[in-house]
């Protein structure tokens, strides 16, 4: 069955930096644009970016353009999300979901597969 986890999450400083991966199972990752998202305690989940399947083209949210970069390794069946010059506002619990469709877009329901998510605390 089709199955994400993710790993790599933590505590950190702010400024500090932290690699989230995927690990997946079940289908074959060259076939799918994956993305990553993040729920704030009180806040509801949102898209941080995705990768498409095609040709590894990248789209991130506003809030971690330049400080975010999302990769994948069809071979290894890993998505990755590293993350740079952190800030508390980046605390979350993080996510990996499987896109329905080729096209890059961070719409909730547009995914069909999600891993149960990790926790990610940035403070000092």
């Amino acid at each position: 069955q089709v199955q994400l986890v993710e790993s790599g999450g933590g505590l950190v400083q702010p400024g500090g930096s932290l690699t989230l991966s995927c690990a997946v199972s079940g289908f074959t990752l060259d076939y799918y644009t994956m993305g990553w998202f993040r729920q704030a305690p009180g806040k509801e989940r949102e898209g941080v970016s995705c990768i498409s399947a095609s040709d590894s083209s990248t789209y991130y949210t506003d809030s971690v353009k330049g400080r975010f970069t999302i990769s994948r390794d069809n071979a290894k069946r890993m998505v990755y999300l590293q993350m740079n010059s952190l800030k508390p506002e980046d605390t979350a619990t993080y996510y990996c979901a499987r896109k329905l469709g080729v096209r890059l877009a961070l719409e909730l329901d547009m995914y069909d597969y999600w891993g149960p998510g990790i926790q990610v605390t940035v403070s000092s």
